[in-house]
């Protein structure tokens, strides 16, 4: 007798068939994700998980994994591993002692041609040279380990400014499935799916006498169909705020509708305790990610700016809370007159276009 599987039907939009299609068959493809599409596209056929795993001769688990994270976040930002934090290793005072008499000292004392350090260079000699001079745990030392070591004596040694230039490798076409969406909204504005997310902290501008208080951030919602603004205004950016604003949005949108949000990789978005939330809803979101140093794609940015020229610049408040309070009614401002924001640039879905130039 067959067993009846108590998880929901996967509902797919076309352009995630066309992900999968791609995929399941190509012969360039990582092999990891051959095999998570394999069993996407199967589960989606109506294959049960015991007879996926079967076929790809893998276990229930691994089948149930794959298809529980297209269930919650849709298949493109299903396919993709969860960040995760690996435990730091215990870097000790001595170790900490030598970082800072590195940075009090000059790059060209130890042969460098630089006269001072940026936090790149030092951060590379400390990984050289760290097991050789007794810091093993330092030997795998990222640039932010540097710079917490550095902060916490109030050293800066990097007075030259400099940039990353690294482009996701497959920024085209995770730009193109962005801009697809924007192209889908203006073609078919009364679609049910909608919404462009993200955050940021406000910007405050001061004089000399002014005190800073502190930082809240902005976690909003930018309907691309009405202009209507969905804002949270919170100490931090974690997991448990951002699952806030999914609550937010599934309270605010008809029941049974999918909300396909525009976000970019912040780890709190693909994290273990947002997907717990997204499990509980299945086939109510679906992630567009923004592809890397690609967030400038978010129309969600234009809120922003928005919200900075219009009630953040030059603003002076006598505690968080009235920042909070100041911050909610501009948005409340916003919703009372929204601006429904256009993307109009979709040449870039051309083949041949160079969005480069």
């Amino acid at each position: 007798m067959a067993s009846y599987s108590k998880h929901p039907k996967l509902f797919l939009l076309e352009g995630e068939q066309h992900i999968l299609d791609q995929l399941r068959n190509s012969k360039t493809a990582a092999a990891r994700d051959v095999f998570r599409a394999q069993i996407m596209s199967r589960y989606h056929a109506g294959e049960t998980v015991s007879e996926i795993a079967r076929a790809l001769k893998t276990t229930r688990v691994s089948v149930l994994k794959w298809v529980d994270r297209a269930l919650q976040m849709g298949v493109e930002a299903g396919m993709r591993d969860t960040p995760h934090k690996p435990r730091e290793a215990a870097i000790t005072d001595d170790a900490k002692a030598w970082v800072v008499s590195l940075a009090c000292s000059k790059p060209k004392e130890f042969g460098y041609a630089a006269e001072l350090w940026t936090r790149s260079a030092l951060a590379l000699h400390v990984r050289t040279h760290a097991r050789q001079e007794g810091f093993p745990a330092l030997s795998d030392a990222a640039k932010a380990t540097v710079h917490r070591i550095l902060v916490a004596q109030e050293l800066q040694p990097h007075k030259v400014r400099y940039y990353l230039e690294r482009r996701d490798p497959e920024f085209k076409e995770k730009m193109k499935t962005v801009v697809t969406v924007y192209q889908e909204v203006s073609l078919y504005p009364d679609a049910i799916e909608k919404d462009g997310t993200n955050a940021a902290p406000p910007t405050v501008s001061r004089d000399h006498e002014y005190q800073r208080l502190g930082t809240l951030s902005i976690l909003a919602s930018l309907d691309l169909l009405d202009g209507h603004v969905i804002a949270r205004v919170e100490s931090r950016h974690r997991s448990v705020e951002f699952v806030a604003l999914l609550k937010d949005l599934d309270a605010y949108y008809p029941p049974g509708s999918i909300i396909r949000i525009v976000l970019d990789n912040h780890s709190a978005h693909l994290s273990k305790e947002t997907g717990r939330y997204l499990a509980e809803h299945p086939n109510r979101f679906k992630y567009v990610l923004t592809p890397k140093h690609g967030s400038w794609l978010n129309i969600a940015e234009t809120l922003f700016g928005k919200m900075a020229r219009t009630f953040l610049k030059h603003i002076r408040v006598a505690s968080l809370q009235e920042l909070k309070d100041r911050i909610l009614k501009g948005v409340a401002e916003i919703n009372a007159q929204p601006v429904i924001h256009r993307w109009k640039a979709f040449d870039a879905l051309t083949e041949d276009a160079d969005i480069f130039s």
